[in-house]
């Protein structure tokens, strides 16, 4: 049921990415540092779905 829920929330993050457009998203990519931009993102949401994976395997660990 969670890997559900973060595959879903995973997919809607990226559906938003890919779809929107803005000025900051074009002076980014015109400048070239829309790349740092996405490694950013990516280092941080691997970071919080690491994080809560290891909080899921605590707590599947003080249920037994």
């Amino acid at each position: 049921m969670l890997n559900r829920i973060f595959f879903t929330l995973a997919f809607i993050a990226s559906a938003q990415l890919a779809f929107s457009q803005s000025v900051l998203e074009e002076t980014f990519f015109q400048s070239g540092k829309i790349n740092v931009v996405i490694a950013v993102i990516l280092v941080i949401l691997i970071g919080l779905f690491f994080y809560l994976f290891r909080l899921n395997k605590k707590i599947d660990q003080l249920k037994k």
